[in-house]
């Protein structure tokens, strides 16, 4: 029997060339290096520049993803960008990465899911390959969340920072009825959540259809730790037990990177050691659907993650939405 899924071929990431430290919010806020610490384990974030816009981010992290995948732009016939930042309200930003991609013709749109919202892409683009409505997709995260922050706010401003990241993914089939369809290469599963009803703990207070502007972040941190506590532990669960598998058998957790104690916790829960377990919040902070594809970059990069591994990525977010994916490298 074929067993037809997403392979990820390859990842790019790009992030800003400023950095904004701890210490230069403390000049401007009520807060300090050590709190910021040892509330979230960020150290800095990195900041778009002025002109520079979330399809310029995901242009440049998609080229590299390319390149790694060993992949032509015109070999692409799915384009899906997770953003809660696009560049205008319409058209889809996909539609700017693809232009600057020199790419024309394929399918092309933006997804918002907020912090999960790569995990909902992936999903998307999974299920577009399964069924054979398109070969090779690029999927990409991209954030400029230091538009759309309130720098006065200490308890949210310091917790964003602007970049992106993008994986390929080819369509892949195993005809080997000896090994399970667990083992093969790509993504093996994707478990999707939301409830609007705890809307109000995470959100922007504005849009075109209400104020007329972008608005700011405004968020219930103590609630949204519970939850995401809580929300991430059993979608955990589901996408293990939904495959037979058991949490001996995770090589790497790769979670939204939000805040370190919440990122500790899930490795706990695994019981991974720590240095399982992919961690960029000390450096990137939270880059919101950027932040897994950003991880996944790295330690693709630097080789941590082999083939044959098998990678548990999670996230949660604004919606409230969260999920998970497995996908075995």
């Amino acid at each position: 029997m074929s067993h037809i899924r997403a392979r990820l071929v390859g990842c790019g990431s790009y992030l800003p060339e400023r950095v904004l430290t701890n210490d230069e919010l403390a000049e401007k806020i009520d807060t300090s290096h050590d709190w910021i610490v040892r509330r979230t384990g960020i150290h800095q974030r990195f900041i778009a520049a002025e002109g520079e816009k979330t399809s310029d981010l995901a242009t440049a992290a998609s080229r590299q993803a390319l390149a790694d995948a060993g992949v032509e732009p015109g070999e692409i016939d799915l384009i899906v960008l997770a953003t809660s930042t696009p560049d205008l309200t319409f058209p889809a930003t996909a539609v700017q990465i693809q232009t600057g991609l020199g790419i024309g013709g394929c399918a092309a749109f933006d997804i918002q899911a907020v912090c999960t919202g790569f995990i909902y892409a992936l999903s998307v683009a999974d299920q577009f390959i399964r069924t054979g409505q398109a070969t090779c997709a690029l999927v990409v995260g991209a954030e400029i969340f230091s538009r759309i922050l309130d720098w006065e706010d200490r308890g949210t401003c310091v917790l964003f920072g602007d970049g992106a990241g993008a994986v390929v993914l080819k369509a892949s089939a195993g005809s080997d009825p000896n090994i399970p369809a667990t083992e093969l290469p790509g993504i093996i599963s994707t478990h999707l959540h939301a409830d609007g009803a705890y809307q109000d703990l995470l959100y922007v207070n504005g849009g075109p259809a209400t104020t007329g502007t972008a608005g700011t972040v405004r968020m219930e941190g103590k609630e949204v730790f519970r939850h995401a506590v809580e929300k991430l532990a059993a979608v955990v669960d589901e996408a293990l037990s939904a495959n037979g598998l058991g949490k001996g058998d995770v090589d790497w957790l790769v979670p939204h990177q939000a805040n370190i104690r919440i990122i500790d916790a899930m490795g706990k829960k695994l019981g991974l050691a720590d240095d399982r377990v992919i961690r960029t919040v000390d450096r990137h902070a939270n880059t919101s659907a950027a932040s897994i594809p950003l991880a996944l970059a790295e330690a693709s990069r630097d080789e941590r993650i082999k083939p044959g591994d098998l990678v548990l990525m999670e996230a949660i977010g604004g919606g409230l939405t969260w999920g998970a994916a497995l996908l075995r490298w």
